[in-house]
């Protein structure tokens, strides 16, 4: 019997597939060096300091909270009566938004909430009852 020797072609895409699987191969051993390379930059830029060091350095970071305060303005509304109230937040805060709360047996109903400048929360309050109310108008402040 005689047998028939492969083609070029067969014997090429044969070498080519030992190839590629060697690279994939020989990548994967790689990656240990890979990360030892990236550490070794990463120690460089933290100077050999730790997270912690960079943190405790950098001081008390701001967060929302110390950011973010509210005002408050005491406000009384006559039986049947109606008006503009406001709450202006401190200097160098911008208000942002408002509300306002209410006590007694009268009604405050708000018609209208807005900021009439950048430190300024106003809204116009009805009260449609027959007994006064009091209460606050609040504006929440941004630094």
């Amino acid at each position: 019997m005689h047998m028939k020797l492969p083609s070029t072609a067969t014997v090429l895409a044969t070498i080519a597939l030992f190839v590629s699987l060697t690279g994939t191969a020989v990548a994967a051993g790689a990656v240990p060096l890979a990360k030892k390379s990236l550490f070794a930059n990463n120690a460089g830029k933290l100077q050999n300091r730790t997270a912690a060091e960079i943190a405790a350095a950098a001081g008390p970071a701001s967060t929302a909270a110390s950011l973010v305060s509210s005002v408050t303005s005491p406000f009384s509304l006559a039986s049947q009566g109606e008006g503009d109230f406001s709450a202006s937040c401190p200097s160098g805060s911008k208000a942002v938004s408002g509300g306002y709360t209410y006590t007694g047996n009268g009604v405050a109903a708000s018609l209208d909430t807005r900021p009439t400048s950048d430190t300024t929360w106003t809204i116009y309050l009805f009260n449609p009852s027959d007994t006064s109310v009091t209460g606050s108008v609040y504006a929440i402040c941004v630094k």
